[in-house]
Formats: C-alpha cells, sequence, structure tokens
C-alpha cells in the first residue's frame, strides 16, 4: 500500500520510527515531512498528505503531531479526506469499518509508539463496512 507521511516537529521522532515500521512491512511511504524536531507549522505538512490522498497518490495518510488533533482539522479542510484522531487500535478499526476514514492522526506525545503500531495495524488492515454506514459516509462527503 502507498501511504503518505507527515509530521510536525512534536511528531518528527515518531513519524521516523512509523515510517521504518511501515516500510519493514512493504508499505511504500511518501515521506512529506518534516525533516528534523525544529518548530514548524503542522498545516504545512497535513496539506501535502491530504492532498496525496484526496488525488490518488496514496491510499492512506498518516499524521504526527503532538496530540494529532490539529493534524486531523487541517487534513480534513481537504475535499475528499476523511481524517480521524486515534488514541486507540480500537478507534482505528471503528473510523475504518464506520467512517472510512482515508488520513488518520496520530498523538506522537501522548501515545507510546508501541500503541501507535498498533493503531497503524489496525487502520491498515481494516476494511470499511459499507452497509448502513455507506449512506453516512455520503453524506459527510457531501459536506465538502
Amino acid at each position: 500500500m502507498v501511504i503518505s507521511m507527515g509530521s510536525d516537529h512534536a511528531g518528527f521522532e515518531q513519524k521516523e520510527q512509523l515510517k521504518a515500521y511501515l516500510q519493514q512491512r512493504g508499505h511504500t511511504v511518501l515521506d512529506r515531512g518534516c525533516d528534523s524536531a525544529d518548530r514548524v507549522d503542522y498545516p504545512d505538512f497535513a496539506l501535502p498528505v491530504a492532498q496525496d490522498v484526496a488525488a490518488g497518490e496514496a491510499e492512506r495518510g498518516v499524521l504526527v503531531c503532538g496530540t494529532g488533533i490539529g493534524m486531523a482539522l487541517a487534513a480534513d479542510k481537504v475535499a475528499g479526506v476523511r481524517a480521524a484522531n486515534i488514541i486507540t487500535p480500537q478507534f482505528a478499526a471503528l473510523c475504518r469499518e464506520h467512517n472510512d476514514a482515508n488520513v488518520i492522526t496520530l498523538s506522537g506525545r501522548f501515545v507510546s509508539f508501541e500503541t501507535n503500531c498498533e493503531i497503524l495495524d489496525a487502520f491498515l488492515s481494516t476494511e470499511f463496512g459499507g452497509g448502513r454506514h455507506a449512506g453516512r459516509v455520503e453524506k459527510i462527503m457531501g459536506l465538502d
């Protein structure tokens, strides 16, 4: 799977670790920055990841900042993106199954690397459930 990935300074360390984790599992990672722990503004990195997903350049997006909240707010502004800030593997599975989320945002400060790996595994392996959820997702997309 092609995954677009980005972070701000607060998520940089985990982004690098998670990128290696994903690559070890055979995924292709498009790293959209940032490139160090120097202070940056998270919308500058949420945008290219969200655009990759919306344009079909990547199947999924992964963003990491201090909490994941700011990244989710920024990424979800791009038409075609359904971004969710996730802190548990169960929520990751549900955001895929019920909402067909295509971008996940993670906390680099408050969630451990190990838990974020479990979250990514659930996000990448769970299929959209369709059925009664399809109409709801269609309504969400109509808000773009």
